[in-house]
């Protein structure tokens, strides 16, 4: 799997990512807003992560879930990680977040790469929903979600511990339709 922007590469997680994304996730910044990665994020973890992921990216069985890597296009660096997943064709509906490597925020390239995983859910997946949510203090992602028409539906109270750090968070529960779907 292989999605462009301008910018960046959205594609499938190999073994010679696993420096990358170590170390993008071996930061707590990063890290507390994640439900499910450890601090420290060790190569183990990594290799654990990207292994997970070529084992259910095969096309031909249809996939449920998509967990890319977002690549620089200009150096090769990957620089976060995207996901759609809990895909229900039937109802027409996915979930799924992104991450960035603290060292790339405020460029751009969250919006860019979120913008382009709408479009492909959209468009090419023609679902006609989209869940996304982020915990309580991570209001940068929000702003993001928001930009493309994303609503908060509501909070899910002490919804997740956060792996990294064990604290029991509030996940704010945003929805997207097709229809509202700002377009970047």
């Amino acid at each position: 799997m292989k999605l462009e922007t301008n910018r960046l590469v959205l594609r499938d997680w190999i073994l010679e990512d696993v420096d990358d994304l170590v170390e993008g996730l071996n930061n707590i910044e990063v890290a507390k807003w994640l439900a499910f990665v450890p601090y420290p994020y060790t190569a183990t973890d990594a290799e654990k992560w990207i292994q997970y992921c070529m084992k259910n990216s095969n096309e031909e069985k249809g996939r449920m879930a998509y967990h890319l890597a977002i690549e620089l296009k200009s150096t090769q660096k990957v620089i976060g990680g995207i996901s759609l997943d809990k895909i229900n064709n039937y109802q027409g509906t996915a979930g799924g977040g992104i991450w960035i490597n603290t060292k790339y925020h405020g460029l751009g390239y969250g919006s860019e790469a979120f913008g382009k995983r709408i479009e492909f859910a959209f468009d090419e997946l023609n679902l006609r929903r989209l869940d996304n949510g982020y915990f309580k203090g991570n209001e940068s992602s929000f702003k993001m979600q928001e930009k493309f028409g994303y609503k908060l539906e509501g909070i899910r109270r002490n919804g997740f511990v956060c792996t990294a750090n064990g604290e029991v968070m509030d996940e704010y529960i945003t929805g997207l339709l097709k229809e509202e779907w700002i377009k970047g």
